[in-house]
């Protein structure tokens, strides 16, 4: 090719083709506002970020030695696709002295974060065009990736009793067929927990109705209200899906796992040596200490409960009231009709005029999310004890 002609292709004008599923994504807001006040805080402005499930804290001083160590020996590898077997033999563990259940390490795949856990769990179940529900408000992920799948999203509202009931469950596969079902206890973005006779209850309407049934547990172990149950002490055949980023202050690391029936094993196993390859090595051997470390991180679930108990007075009083039970996680998810009806905007003008950064409702509800917001308390006590009081002095001055 002549340089002329190979100008001629670098200047072209056409635009690059994109695909039909890019543009089926939403953006995901909570990221945005996350970006945003970023930019606030290197113009200067002393924000406090509400808006991600993001822990203050570091992970765990014994996960961050055993980094540490294997990076010194200057060589990381690839692993088998479903992780380190020490990692898979202490997640094992960790079932039977938190839970009380028995899974085998052979049923357990460790995954780049809950994200990956997610796609190898879509991409094993469903074919194009199936139909899942997941419920509404929730995490918007779930929505995203299902749509970029080919799937159809079925949401059902959790307004009425905060949790997903197996009679909506029935309900809704009456009229839709469903083909799968994700919900998450704790919630995201409510907190809310369900019961233990309802997961129960919903775990063997799915098995009878054919549905499959995938439990996000990601925010287990920061459970306020009761005990932790897991919907695998009720089916062998449900897929449940969790990571270290939560509880255990491991965000950044990308490392979760999934605890599969056996026979889809092998079918996650061979779309994740395709899609990853593996997980970490290094965060790998890092969250083998996680379990470890329980004094250390049960410290950090004492600040959290004392920021929870803060905002469950503080917010009925500034007039958002809660729209769920803030059982479990670290969020509150709040009314802002009182003051508007628009929660992106809300949240800009709340950013800019107080440095207070939380998540619009439109991300976790697409219906009735534009009268909602989102705060985390997953931030150091002292700092959200001054947002309530920066909020306070905000809503006073306009009312």
């Amino acid at each position: 090719m002549s340089i002329s002609s190979m100008r001629t292709v670098a200047s072209s004008s056409d635009p690059l083709h994109l695909s039909r599923r890019a543009g089926l994504v939403e953006p995901f807001h909570a990221m945005d506002v996350f970006a945003a006040a970023g930019r606030a805080r290197q113009a200067g402005v002393d924000v406090i970020s509400l808006a991600v499930g993001q822990p203050a804290d570091p992970a765990p001083r014994g996960v961050r030695e055993a980094a540490i160590s294997k990076a010194t020996e200057g060589r990381l590898s690839y692993t088998n696709a479903l992780g380190l077997d020490e990692l898979r033999q202490a997640i094992a563990q960790h079932y039977r002295d938190s839970y009380g259940v028995v899974v085998s390490p052979a049923r357990i795949a460790v995954t780049s974060g809950s994200s990956a856990g997610f796609n190898l769990a879509f991409l094993s179940l469903f074919d194009h065009g199936d139909r899942v529900a997941i419920t509404r408000p929730g995490y918007p992920a779930y929505r995203n990736i299902l749509s970029v799948l080919g799937l159809e999203v079925e949401e059902i509202s959790t307004a009425e009793t905060g949790y997903l009931t197996a009679d909506s469950l029935r309900e809704v596969h009456g009229r839709k067929s469903l083909k799968g079902l994700l919900f998450a206890s704790p919630a995201n973005p409510t907190g809310a927990s369900m019961p233990e006779e309802a997961l129960r209850e919903l775990v063997d309407v799915a098995a009878e109705l054919g549905i499959a049934l995938i439990s996000d547990e990601i925010y287990h172990r920061l459970n306020y209200t009761g005990p932790d149950i897991t919907a695998a002490a009720f089916s062998d055949d449900v897929v449940i899906i969790n990571s270290f980023s939560k509880y255990y202050c491991m965000t950044g690391w990308r490392i979760g796992w999934m605890v599969l029936p056996e026979n889809l094993v092998r079918p996650v196993e061979r779309v994740a040596q395709s899609l990853y390859i593996s997980a970490p090595e290094i965060s790998q051997i890092a969250a083998c200490q996680a379990f470890q470390c329980t004094e250390e991180l049960d410290a950090i679930r004492l600040r959290y409960q004392q920021s929870r108990e803060l905002m469950m007075d503080a917010l009925p009083r500034l007039g958002l009231p809660l729209l769920a039970p803030m059982d479990g996680a670290f969020y509150a998810y709040c009314d802002i009709s009182a003051y508007s009806e628009d929660s992106q905007a809300f949240a800009r003008t709340m950013l800019e005029q107080t440095g207070v950064a939380a998540s619009t409702g439109i991300d976790f509800d697409p219906i009735e999310g534009h009268k909602s917001l989102r705060f985390s308390y997953c931030e150091k006590p002292e700092r959200v004890a001054e947002a309530m009081e920066r909020l306070k002095e905000w809503l006073n001055a306009g009312s």
